[in-house]
């Protein structure tokens, strides 16, 4: 299945952000950075219908190069977690270990990353 399906059932799964100031948490991110393989008129409908500015690279129009700025951190966390060889290469048949594990590496590149701030 395609990636930009399930857009419209993920954003409404989307916890309350918080921005760090007093008051109530928006319940929605502002702004959603996506590649072309979002360029779907169902896609920008959907961010629309959900307060959300879209922000996806058009097909033929566009250069990929211009999200790069803001994909680079998604990319970055797939890459370490990808370094996970429990992670790499799916082991189990059960969904919840397989969650759990992806839990587990997550935690681990949070530790990392604050460990050297404390």
């Amino acid at each position: 299945m395609n990636d930009s399906v399930p857009l419209a059932a993920l954003l409404d799964s989307v916890q309350p952000v918080s921005s760090g100031r007093p008051g109530r948490p928006r319940q929605r991110p502002r702004k959603l950075h996506a590649d072309k393989a979002y360029d779907h008129r169902r896609c920008r409908r959907s961010c629309r219908a959900h307060g959300i500015q879209p922000r996806i690279a058009r097909r033929g129009v566009e250069d990929s190069q211009r999200l790069g700025r803001h994909r680079w951190v998604v990319e970055r966390t797939f890459a370490w977690l990808g370094r996970m060889r429990r992670l790499a290469t799916r082991y189990e048949r059960r969904v919840d270990i397989h969650y759990a594990f992806t839990l587990l590496g997550c935690s681990l590149i949070c530790l990392n990353k604050l460990q050297g701030r404390f």
